[in-house]
């Protein structure tokens, strides 16, 4: 058996996408913990932003360990999740933390819809290293993703309004709801939402591969969607 020399020996990319989940999962599990001890939901909220604080930053240097250098996307998801999230610690409200969500939504979609009106592919120098495609799937994929984050922003705006949970909430017959319960609730049906939105790209991207395209050149159909898998 040949010996990988030290040097070039990378962790696989897959690890890097379970320090993402697990992020989530350290996030809901402590959530979890702390209503079952009786905490109202936007206290335990608030205790739940340790995993998240710790969770992004082990998935920064994940990340830097398998890419070997400071990767855009991961750079900016864990940036935007350890800012809110100290936020969220220093002012001991949840708030921050849900308007994460919209923020860091709401500004890819910007970007990317921007860009593609003003004919730029700004998805492609995000990712053109990880999908080797034609020039007609980025245009079609940045418009697919701009329009799906500006849906999840504007979804997590109404679903992080009390008031509105609340009216919602009383209309089906569930009045005692806690709205943080909702929204947590929430994370995790993104998390699906976004790995199935990411997948159902797939077709789109083996359609148009670039025919020399290195054939160990890595495949990854969920990395746009990256920045709905942390909390």
């Amino acid at each position: 058996m040949t010996d990988v020399p030290k040097d070039e020996w990378k962790p696989p990319t897959w690890i890097r996408q379970l320090v993402d989940f697990g992020a989530l999962a350290a996030f809901a599990a402590t959530f979890i913990f702390f209503r079952a001890r009786g905490l109202p939901g936007d206290e335990a909220l608030v205790h739940a932003t340790w995993g998240l604080v710790a969770g992004s930053a082990v998935a920064v240097v994940v990340g830097l360990m398998v890419e070997k250098r400071l990767a855009l996307m991961p750079l900016l998801v864990g940036g935007f999740a350890l800012v809110f999230g100290v936020l969220t610690l220093v002012f001991n409200d949840d708030l921050f933390v849900k308007l994460k969500v919209t923020v860091l939504n709401a500004s890819l979609a910007i970007a990317l819809l921007g860009g593609f009106f003003l004919n730029k592919q700004p998805l492609k120098a995000l990712l053109g290293t990880v999908l080797p495609i034609n020039d007609r799937a980025w245009r079609i994929l940045t418009v697919r993703y701009g329009l799906y984050f500006a849906a999840v922003a504007l979804t997590n705006e109404l679903i992080r309004s009390e008031p509105l949970v609340g009216w919602a909430a009383t209309r089906l017959g569930y009045a005692d709801v806690d709205p943080a319960d909702v929204w947590v609730s929430f994370r995790g049906v993104l998390w699906i939402a976004s790995s199935v939105f990411g997948l159902s790209q797939l077709p789109l991207i083996m359609k148009n591969m670039v025919p020399d395209a290195p054939a160990d050149t890595p495949v990854d159909p969920m990395a746009p969607a990256r920045p709905d898998t942390a909390p």
